[in-house]
């Protein structure tokens, strides 16, 4: 027992090659997450890259139709911040929202004052419910349709001379009788041209994809987007982004004049966050689950079954004393000492096993046996822990000492 407060020869610490061992599993599964994760992002982003961008010549850019306008002597600027876009609104100004959704409201509410007044026109591609009621009042979307080839079946003179089109998505409804609706499905339109002050005026279109260069060559797309983008000299084609610092200016002040309450619907810190980051956040969290639950201690009854190897008792004591040394935990291991000692020494002095743990039936039988009783024995056999390691271990050889003593006597 005496081994047990001496500096250990062997080390309870993992060398460099067991470690490995145990996290080599762990870490490739964190580098084959890490690197789906970038090839995920990396043809997603591809997909999207240049979406209705007129600078972008992939399938889903604009590139072809600005091309064309440009070819008509209508100039095209793109703007990527809500000062550029709001000071670009004028009379003589086509002004194309690709996301309003991607606005806040206090975003909205700039944009609006900026066109409402400007007798210019105002193009929304796809807004949500919330963004047509603040850039475009009175009209809210009331269905979904597929984007096909369709008749215009409306008095506007664009979508007449344009004739059928690739029109569909989000299918508008207006309680304004001046408005215009084109290319109707079941009641609702996916075009919606609301008169404004003046000449001026706000398109809602359900759907882009009439705009994008892989379609703009069939049906009437080409003719449709030019009259539609071209009625005035000058096209800003305002591609919000997520880094415009007027994103978070006025978000008090909006507080502020509702009272604390915010503007109905306004939007919140999730909504400003993109989809396919929260769509990421799910997937790691389902991944962590599942490595939770294939790690995690498997439940059910404890099973006995023989060891691979045989352990010595000495190299189970040793490692016992090493964990109580590195725990600090001194009174669990005078403790489980002087139990070992009761437990020893009372059969050789009669004591039945049930008792060797009472102190009225212990003490007495152990110095009726000595020849010259400690006066300490109460504290040696059922005494309080020791103060630091050397007391634990003068504490061991008093022990050995008396189980010797009460075996030779």
């Amino acid at each position: 027992m005496t081994a047990t407060a001496a500096t250990p020869t062997t080390s309870e610490s993992q060398g460099p090659h067991q470690i490995w061992q145990r996290v080599r599993g762990l870490l490739l599964a964190l580098l084959i997450l890490v690197v789906a994760g970038v090839a995920l992002a990396a043809v997603r982003s591809g997909g999207e890259h240049g979406r209705l961008d007129p600078r972008s010549s992939d399938p889903n850019g604009s590139r072809a139709v600005a091309q064309l306008l440009k070819d008509r002597g209508i100039s095209v600027d793109v703007a990527t911040t809500l000062d550029e876009a709001a000071g670009e609104a004028g009379p003589g100004t086509t002004l194309l929202v690709a996301a309003p959704n991607m606005l806040t409201a206090h975003q909205q509410q700039i944009l609006h004052e900026a066109t409402t007044g400007s007798t210019g026109r105002t193009v929304l591609i796809t807004p949500d419910s919330s963004s047509a009621a603040r850039l475009a009042p009175g009209a809210h979307p009331e269905s979904r349709g597929p984007v096909t080839a369709r008749p215009p079946r409306c008095d506007l003179p664009a979508a007449r001379a344009a004739g059928t089109a690739d029109m569909g998505g989000i299918h508008y409804a207006t309680d304004a009788d001046d408005a215009t609706a084109c290319y109707p499905d079941t009641g609702f339109a996916p075009l919606l041209v609301l008169p404004g002050q003046g000449d001026g005026d706000t398109v809602l279109l359900g759907s882009p994809d009439f705009l994008h260069n892989d379609r703009i060559d069939q049906q009437g797309n080409a003719s449709l987007g030019l009259q539609l983008l071209g009625s005035r000299p000058h096209l800003v084609w305002y591609l919000p982004s997520l880094d415009d610092p007027s994103a978070t200016d006025g978000d008090s002040a909006d507080g502020d004049d509702n009272g604390g309450a915010g503007a109905e619907g306004e939007s919140g810190f999730t909504d400003l966050i993109p989809s396919g980051w929260l769509w990421g956040t799910l997937q790691l969290a389902l991944a962590a689950v599942l490595a939770a639950v294939w790690r995690g201690r498997r439940f059910g009854p404890l099973v006995t079954e023989r060891l691979p190897v045989a352990i010595r008792a000495s190299e189970s004591t040793e490692g016992r004393a090493r964990l109580y040394r590195k725990a600090d935990a001194r009174d669990r291991a005078a403790a489980a000492l002087r139990s070992a000692t009761r437990n020893r020494i009372s059969p050789l002095l009669g004591v039945s096993p049930r008792d060797a743990d009472s102190r009225a039936v212990l003490l007495p039988a152990v110095a009726s046996r000595l020849s010259n009783p400690r006066s300490d024995l109460g504290t040696l056999l059922f005494g309080p822990a020791p103060a630091d390691d050397a007391a634990l271990v003068l504490l061991t050889d008093q022990l050995d000492a008396l189980e010797r003593e009460v075996r030779t006597s």
